[in-house]
């Protein structure tokens, strides 16, 4: 009888580690686009920074001006808002929180901040993302 307790929770430790393990690598795929994000944002590279939405009509980005849809009219108004690199400035993001909801889906919250010569912009974000085709994509961008 003790060896099928032992088994049983040898069995179920196996399930939490292999979850935390997939949890930790889902957090760690999410940094990394985002750290991708900033560096393609520091080098003035929209279209690169853009990467890391979901490229569909089905986007949402809300921001002060309310909410866009769609991948094409996001990257337009980035493109619009921050024509040179020196509107651009540099990016930072710090993260508050980054839950995994699930295999395929988490939630990211956090500050943003652009330093640039002439002032400084910052807000924060909450994110919802979606693994897609075997990558982490935003589906949904409100940022203040």
């Amino acid at each position: 009888m003790n060896k099928i307790i032992f088994s049983v929770f040898l069995l179920v430790a196996s399930f939490t580690t292999q979850a935390q393990l997939t949890k930790t690598l889902a957090e760690e795929q999410i940094k990394l686009v985002m750290k991708f994000q900033e560096s393609n944002w520091n080098r003035g590279n929209i279209p690169g920074y853009m990467k890391g939405y979901w490229n569909s009509d089905s986007l949402l980005f809300i921001g002060t001006k309310g909410p866009t849809y769609g991948y094409n009219q996001t990257l337009i108004n980035y493109l619009k808002s921050y024509p040179t690199p020196e509107k651009m400035g540099q990016l930072k993001f710090d993260f508050l929180k980054i839950e995994i909801l699930s295999d395929t889906q988490a939630f990211v919250a956090g500050k943003w901040h652009v330093k640039r010569n002439v002032d400084d912009l910052g807000g924060h974000f909450t994110l919802l993302w979606k693994k897609i085709d075997g990558e982490w994509k935003i589906v949904v961008d409100h940022s203040s």
